[in-house]
C-alpha cells in the first residue's frame, strides 16, 4: 500500500496501542518492588537503583531513537524495540541477582525511550498540523496501560503468590504488536525544510526553566507511582493486593484526568490549568500527610493526586510552545529533563525510605511540587516581562 494513502487512523491505532504497552511496562515496576527485592536479596534502597538505571537507559533510548527515526524505517525500528522488550519482560521476574535485574532495567529503559520518541514523532508525521487532539489521545493511552498493569499484577499474585506470570503475560501481549508494526507501511517522512528556527534568538534561561519544570514534575509523578505501593504496605495501610489496587486507582484517575484534559485545554488557558493542577496536587498530598495513619485518606489523596497530575506534562509543553519557538532540539532537552527527573527522584525516595522511614516520601514529593510551582511562576512572569518590553519597543 502507498504510505501516502494509508488511512491515518490505522497508524494512529498502532501508536496508541504502542503507548498502552509503554504504560503496562512502566507501571508494573512499582508494585513489583518488594518481590523483586526478595528475588535478588536486595534492600529497598538497593532495589531503587532500577529507577536510576532504567531512567538513564530511557535518556539514551530517547537520544538514539530520535536519530534513528530520521534515518531508519520507523515502524520496523519500533518492531525491533518491542521484540527486545519481550525478552526483557521474560527476564525481569527471573533475575536472582541485582546486577542482572539492573541490566534488564537498563535495556528496558532504552526500549521505553525509543518507543516513546517513536510514537510521538511518527504520530506527528501522520497528522502534521492537526496532531493536537491525537497527541492528547496518545498520552491517554499511556495512562490506560498504566491503570491496568497493577490490576493484572494483583490478580496474578493473588492466584500464584508471585509476579512472574504478570510480566510474562505482558510479554505475550507485546509479541503481536511487534509483528503488526513490522508489516505496517511507513508514514511519509516529515519535511522540515520550512521549519528551521534560529536557536540563537531563543533565550537559554526560559528553556532551562522549562527543563527544570519537566524534571520536577516527572520526578514527582514517577516517584509517587512507583513507591506508593511500598509506602502503603510499610505503613500497614494496605495488603499486597489492596496496595496494587491503590496504585491502579492512582493511574485510573490519572487516565481520566488525561482524557478530560483534551476537552479542558480547548477552553481554559495553560496558566490557569497549571495553577489548578498544582493546587490540587498540594491539597491531595496534604490529605495524605495530615492523615498519615488513615487508609481512606491515603486513597483519597492518591486518587486526587493522580487526577491533578494528569494534565501537567502536556500543559507545560503547551505553555512552552505558546511562549517561545520550540524546535525538535529544544523538545529533546525537555525530554532529557523529564528523564533525569524520573531517574533521580525515585532513587532519592528509595534512599529516604531506608534512612528516615516512609514519611520522607511525601515530604520529598511535596517539596518537589512546591519548587515546580515556583519555577513555573518565574517562567510565566519572565516571559510576560519580555513580551511587555517587546511591545513597547
Amino acid at each position: 500500500m502507498n504510505p501516502e494513502r494509508l488511512p491515518p487512523l490505522n497508524l494512529t491505532a498502532a501508536y496508541y496501542l504502542g503507548f498502552v504497552i509503554l504504560g503496562l511496562t512502566t507501571a508494573v515496576e512499582g508494585p513489583s518492588l518488594p518481590t523483586l527485592a526478595r528475588h535478588t536479596s536486595s534492600t529497598l534502597d538497593q532495589i531503587s537503583l532500577i529507577f536510576v538505571v532504567g531512567a538513564f537507559g530511557y535518556l539514551l533510548g530517547s537520544v538514539i531513537g530520535g536519530r534513528a527515526y530520521d534515518r531508519l524505517p520507523g515502524h520496523r525500528f519500533i518492531a525491533g524495540t518491542l521484540s527486545v522488550l519481550v525478552a526483557v519482560a521474560i527476564i525481569f521476574p527471573l533475575a536472582s541477582t541485582l546486577w542482572v535485574l539492573l541490566s534488564a532495567a537498563l535495556i528496558k529503559g532504552l526500549c521505553s525511550g525509543a518507543l516513546d520518541v517513536g510514537c510521538n514523532t511518527l504520530l506527528q508525521w501522520v497528522h502534521k498540523e492537526k496532531v493536537g487532539p491525537y497527541m492528547n489521545g496518545l498520552h491517554f493511552s499511556f495512562g490506560l496501560g498504566s491503570f491496568f498493569s497493577p490490576i493484572l499484577l494483583a490478580q496474578i499474585f493473588s492466584a500464584t503468590q508471585d509476579i512472574t506470570w504478570g510480566f510474562w503475560i505482558i510479554a505475550l501481549l507485546i509479541i503481536p504488536m511487534a509483528i503488526w508494526f513490522w508489516h505496517l507501511p511507513e508514514p511519509p517522512t516529515q519535511n522540515k525544510s520550512g521549519q528551521i528556527i534560529n536557536h540563537s534568538s531563543i533565550p537559554s534561561i526560559p528553556v532551562l526553566l522549562i527543563v527544570l519544570a519537566f524534571f520536577l514534575y516527572v520526578g514527582a509523578e514517577v516517584g509517587f507511582a512507583n513507591w506508593i505501593y511500598t509506602y502503603a504496605i510499610t505503613m500497614n495501610l494496605a495488603t499486597i493486593i489492596t496496595a496494587a489496587y491503590l496504585t491502579s486507582a492512582f493511574w485510573g484517575l490519572f487516565t481520566i484526568g488525561r482524557l478530560l484534559g483534551v476537552w479542558i485545554s480547548t477552553r481554559v488557558n495553560s496558566k490557569t490549568i497549571l495553577f489548578i493542577d498544582l493546587t490540587g496536587c498540594l491539597a491531595s498530598l496534604g490529605l495524605i500527610i495530615l492523615g498519615r495513619e488513615s487508609a481512606p485518606l491515603l486513597w483519597a489523596g492518591s486518587i486526587g493526586l493522580g487526577f491533578s497530575m494528569a494534565s501537567i506534562f502536556p500543559t507545560i509543553m503547551m505553555l512552552a510552545s505558546q511562549s517561545m519557538p520550540v524546535s525538535g532540539t529544544i523538545t529533546g532537552w525537555f525530554l532529557v529533563g523529564s528523564g533525569a527527573g524520573g531517574m533521580l527522584l525515585p532513587w532519592m525516595i528509595g534512599q529516604a525510605f531506608t534512612a528516615s522511614g516512609p514519611y520522607a516520601m511525601m515530604t520529598i514529593i511535596l517539596a518537589d511540587l512546591l519548587l515546580n510551582g515556583l519555577i513555573l511562576a518565574v517562567f510565566i512572569y519572565g516571559m510576560r516581562t519580555v513580551e511587555a518590553s517587546q511591545s513597547r519597543a
